[in-house]
């Protein structure tokens, strides 16, 4: 007989995961390399390891090892908001009246609001190792450079952001908490880079785009002695570190003998995503079990519903590494979407190549369908979502929907990323009526794909 299950299941302190797993190493066919944007030609580890920090370019390059130990200085931070809570959503499933059983991994209890966190701890951890004085970086609705600003915090390392524009204006506060931790905070596209200065010239009026930061916070690491680049999501690198996320999701239910049905997260980069899957991806390439895998994403930014699987850069100014990932092309900018944290171009590697295998699906959903479920959520289960994370949240109540109509009882697993205590500025946009649903015409999609390298 299955124990009842608790409305919030936790972990104890000692069932931390001691290693990330290493989703690309259980796959047959691996994702395809990075390729160097001089030469055309697999990127080196020396070449990498020139933008990044040397373990995290050997981290990028490794297919092979299924797990990596997690440094226990990082360990040691995790232990602080980690693990994080699974919650039954035993409330949206009453209001709902679906058989649907609802879980959500619960990723907003730190001071950065977010799953980052996970990720910018390792990231700052190897810098400081390396003996680096700092590292630059990209950050669209704030999240990643929130982390990013509090992990370098904490090792004593300097931190230089460059926000997407339409962010930096419509969350202040956010702002602020990077300034509080220490980071230098510019808005991108900036007349500080050569490479902000050219898009503005291409795209006068813009808004920017993460692929526009990138590319700064690129440009400026290369500029400076003893700084890297650190990147929030899409690169395989970040997969790993958030596997935390779905190694505690699947332990927790392990616990108490439970089986998902369905895995559902919201997709920008895919760091969340992919680290909410990995094990139970990796169980199904294994062929041990079977799960429904879907992706959300917005409608303002289709990069896996309506982009091409090809070659691209990675940042919008082309002086990243190409990834074969699906893809609106780098010149893609999308409308000025609330969910800032989903408003890239491209799709990492890894989880392209799985939706390319047809292991996973994707689903794009209308902004102000997504505030709606926020809303809902917020009112029954007590947490206010990202927007972001509302994605997530959207496709779950879909699903559970469909559950009431044909009587299933399916378990559903979503991710919920963060909290929106600092995207207030959108929820009032959306009491107000004043939000609007943007999805870019079939033209604008073929102008950006026209831009993609001839590979």
């Amino acid at each position: 007989m299955q124990q009842e299950i608790p409305y919030k299941i936790y972990l104890e302190e000692t069932e931390l995961p001691k290693s990330w797993l290493n989703l690309r190493a259980f796959m047959q066919k691996k994702p395809a390399p990075l390729l160097d944007s001089e030469t055309m030609q697999p990127i080196t580890l020396e070449k990498l390891s020139t933008v990044f920090c040397d373990e995290l370019a050997a981290q990028e390059l490794n297919d092979t090892d299924k797990y990596i130990p997690i440094p226990q200085e990082v360990v040691d931070f995790y232990k602080m908001y980690r693990p994080a809570p699974l919650v039954r959503a035993y409330c949206l499933e009453k209001a709902l009246g679906t058989p649907a059983k609802i879980y959500y991994k619960f990723e907003g209890n730190n001071t950065s609001g977010s799953h980052k966190l996970n990720s910018a701890i390792a990231q700052a951890y190897y810098a400081k190792e390396q003996g680096l004085k700092g590292v630059t970086t990209e950050t669209g609705a704030g999240q990643w450079g929130t982390a990013l600003s509090m992990a370098c915090s904490y090792f004593g390392l300097d931190c230089k952001v460059f926000m997407v524009k339409c962010s930096y204006e419509q969350k202040p506060f956010r702002r602020e908490v990077m300034r509080t931790y220490g980071a230098n905070v510019t808005p991108s596209p900036s007349t500080t880079t050569a490479v902000g200065r050219r898009i503005l010239e291409e795209f006068p009026g813009t808004n920017g785009s993460l692929g526009c930061a990138i590319s700064e916070a690129v440009e400026t690491a290369s500029g400076l002695e003893g700084y890297r680049y650190a990147l929030g999501s899409v690169l395989n690198q970040v997969l790993l570190h958030q596997s935390v996320i779905g190694l505690e999701t699947k332990a927790a239910l392990d616990k108490y003998g439970v089986k998902a049905d369905m895995v559902i997260g919201c997709a920008g980069g895919g760091s969340n995503l992919g680290g909410l899957i990995a094990p139970f991806m990796a169980e199904q390439l294994e062929g041990k079990a079977k799960y429904q895998f879907i992706a959300v994403e917005p409608a303002s930014c289709p990069t896996l519903t309506r982009g091409k699987y090809a070659y691209d850069y990675c940042d919008t100014g082309k002086v990243c590494p190409l990834s074969k990932m699906y893809t609106l092309g780098s010149g893609f900018i999308p409308a000025a979407s609330h969910a800032g944290g989903l408003r890239y171009h491209g799709m990492t590697s890894t989880l392209s190549e799985l939706y390319d295998q047809g292991l996973m699906e994707a689903r794009s959903v209308k902004q102000t369908d997504v505030f709606a479920a926020a809303e809902q959520f917020a009112r029954v289960e007590g947490i206010l979502p990202a927007p972001e994370s509302a994605h997530a949240i959207r496709v779950a109540i879909d699903e559970a929907m469909k559950c009431k109509e044909s009587g299933e009882a399916k378990t559903i697993v979503f991710g919920l990323t963060g909290t929106g205590y600092f995207d207030m500025m959108s929820y009032e946009k959306f009491h107000d009526g004043k939000m609007t649903d943007y999805i870019p015409t079939d033209a604008e999609i073929e102008k950006g794909l026209s831009g993609l390298p001839k590979i």
